[in-house]
């Protein structure tokens, strides 16, 4: 029986396409499931300090959820450096005009905090509409509850 640890090296572990449909998602629901399929968590084969993890296409990011008075509530900042320049939006905003940048944040912020997690977000592909390039992948789709 061999008891050493096995660890992936770098693109010998598969790496497959899924496509998620957002329609009626929660947002930080939805989030969560996306960000351990981007690690390779659900993978027997995962090792932390490799890329592992699988590419996702999400579709209809305009059609996400969120429980509450999240949408008026909460706002997504961004400061220029400059004394005075910070600038709010609500996520109510953020959801009709840039839904793709509220998800693609929701999900980086629960990536790991190092140099990897940016190859981890490249794999992921988020669309406003239900077309996407990315037929040619063949991509599976996936059920996220």
């Amino acid at each position: 029986m061999n008891r050493q640890t096995f660890l992936a090296k770098n693109k010998l572990v598969p790496q497959n396409w899924h496509h998620v449909d957002a329609t009626d998602q929660i947002l930080g629901r939805l989030a969560v499931q996306l960000a351990v399929i981007l690690m390779g968590k659900h993978k027997p084969e995962y090792t932390p300090h490799h890329d592992v993890g699988d590419f996702i296409v999400v579709t209809n990011a305009e059609k996400l959820r969120m429980t509450g008075a999240k949408l008026d509530q909460k706002f997504h900042q961004s400061y220029s450096g400059h004394p005075g320049g910070l600038k709010q939006v609500s996520y109510r905003w953020m959801l009709e005009n840039k839904p793709e940048l509220l998800l693609r944040n929701a999900v980086r912020r629960m990536l790991p905090k190092n140099k990897l997690a940016r190859h981890m977000l490249d794999k992921l592909k988020v669309y406003k509409g239900a077309d996407h390039p990315h037929q040619a992948q063949a991509p599976e789709p996936l059920t996220v509850s």
